[in-house]
């Protein structure tokens, strides 16, 4: 890698670290090359990403932004996942993590907070963006559908009411 070469990749590192909203780092040592393309897949389908850089070149990357924590877990072969939802990459990387023994967490950092290997799994059980806004959005629709039952109850118990007098009518 040239001169040129390595500032280009520091600049692209540099700008993801700054619009990142959480990095998880890992070492990766010992995975296969499937391994590390299914990695790649399943953060790409959860909307994260995975980036093998240099310690070295990373850690010129990291200086200036938010994620600048995590330059001490730059050691050996590391890979760090990103991504803008803070639970995203934690949550693929945790899961990736429990099918590949040789995948290990070493931790991250959510903005200015360093988070440790039991941080990034506590973070990986919570429940992404999409699954908290459909709870907002199904507790913010039940007192609407309750209203709606209850306003056509006394509507619907008037024409049993008036059904059974007709019915009894009927009959005699």
């Amino acid at each position: 890698m040239n001169r040129a070469e390595k500032k280009q990749a520091v600049e692209q590192l540099n700008t993801v670290f700054k619009t990142t909203g959480v990095a998880v780092v890992a070492h990766y040592s010992g995975l296969t090359v499937a391994q590390m393309q299914i990695l790649r897949k399943q953060m790409k389908q959860a909307g994260a990403s995975v980036k093998v850089a240099k310690n070295r070149l990373a850690k010129i990357a990291l200086e200036g932004t938010d994620v600048v924590a995590i330059a001490p877990l730059l050691k050996g072969p590391t890979v760090i996942a990103t991504s803008d939802d803070p639970v995203t990459a934690p949550k693929v990387a945790v899961e990736f993590a429990k099918g590949n023994e040789k995948f290990v967490i070493l931790g991250g950092s959510m903005g200015k907070t360093v988070l440790n290997p039991d941080s990034v799994k506590a973070l990986a059980s919570l429940p992404s963006l999409d699954e908290l806004r459909a709870k907002l959005v199904g507790l913010i629709q039940a007192p609407a559908t309750k209203l709606a039952q209850l306003a056509n109850a006394p509507a619907a118990k008037v024409a049993r009411v008036v059904q059974a007098y007709a019915s009894k009518g009927e009959a005699a």
